[in-house]
């Protein structure tokens, strides 16, 4: 019997991960919302909103209707954008297969309740289902994925079992997924890159050069890096790929949305504009509400995380932010 993936989501990310599991002879059907990408990959072979010039396997099945995507599911990968998750998950959860491991890829904190996406599912998800809760990070742009460039990542759950019996799903010649239990410090890592990547990528639009983005994204890290011990992460997983590696990637590679959105503000365009003429989704904006708050609520100091809310949600003048984030830094280097 032929295995099937089911992939919810039909973004470039879902788009690539459906392009990754039919690389592997299995098959895959994507549920994707909009009618228009589902008609362009079953008659066209390709993503023409997402993921453009990409061709798709015949393998390749999308579908609007959320339970003909899982029916006869062996796993399925959860890549909807973090905002619209618990919606999708109060759908999925009452016909998802009992025995199909759900893996999470998706790179986000939930706004209202400052749950990470696993957690999510561990709410909504029926009880049968919760002990199959995976999560899938690392740095991983998804149309290098799909040009089949050497890409490698961290799959994590609680059971290492678990982690361990889905890597060969995400294992090829060109894609490889290292296992680990710390399900909290690979999501954060993955979500918190964003919130950098945005300041990165501010930086460069204010024209300041190497030495200011390598400043932000090792202070970043070690703002990443108090967060996760504070919500029981080891600190460890944050120097590994869905750590630092994702860091370094979305805050430098020009096919970085949240790097485009920071490039922008720091030119001086306001960030409504921005997202008005975006297609995709930039995770890293409501993220950094998102790690705001929890930053607050931990009583974690996270100096750039601050700065780049009071840019996007208090319409603060990025030059001085940037001036109150060199006057506010002083201290030890590591604390």
């Amino acid at each position: 019997m032929s295995t099937k993936i089911a992939v919810i989501g039909g973004g470039s990310w879902g788009t690539s991960l459906a392009f990754l599991m039919a690389d592997q002879g299995f098959n895959v059907a994507i549920w994707v919302y909009e009618k228009e990408i589902v008609a362009a990959i079953n008659e066209q072979h390709e993503n023409i909103l997402f993921l453009p010039g990409v061709a798709l396997s015949p393998k390749i099945r999308a579908t609007p209707a959320l339970e003909e995507s899982i029916q006869g599911a062996d796993a399925v990968l959860f890549v909807v954008p973090s905002h619209v998750a618990r919606t999708v998950l109060m759908k999925l959860g009452p016909i998802l297969p009992k025995t199909a491991p759900i893996i999470s890829a998706t790179k986000g904190i939930e706004n209202d309740t400052l749950l990470l996406m696993s957690q999510v599912m561990e709410e909504v998800l029926p009880p049968a289902s919760r002990p199959n809760i995976a999560v899938l990070s690392g740095p991983s742009f998804a149309r290098e994925v799909c040009q089949r460039h050497p890409t490698a990542v961290s799959l994590a759950a609680k059971n290492h079992d678990l982690a361990v019996r889905l890597q060969p799903l995400f294992s090829t010649p060109y894609f490889k997924a290292f296992t680990t239990t710390d399900i909290i410090g690979v999501q954060l890592g993955g979500a918190l890159k964003n919130v950098i990547a945005l300041a990165a990528g501010g930086a460069d639009g204010l024209g300041f050069g190497h030495n200011t983005r390598a400043a932000l994204i090792s202070r970043g890290l070690a703002e990443i890096i108090r967060l996760g011990q504070a919500l029981g992460a080891d600190p460890k997983t944050f120097s590994g790929l869905s750590g630092l590696g994702d860091l370094i990637l979305t805050s430098t590679g020009a096919l970085s949305r949240n790097r485009t959105v920071g490039y922008q503000i720091g030119l001086g365009v306001k960030l409504a504009d921005i997202l008005k003429e975006m297609k995709m989704v930039a995770e890293g904006v409501q993220t950094t509400r998102a790690a705001y708050h929890l930053a607050r609520k931990h009583g974690v100091r996270m100096p750039i995380v601050q700065e780049i809310y009071s840019v996007l949600f208090e319409d603060k003048d990025p030059h001085q932010a940037v001036t109150d984030l060199m006057e506010s830094a002083a201290g030890d280097e590591v604390r």
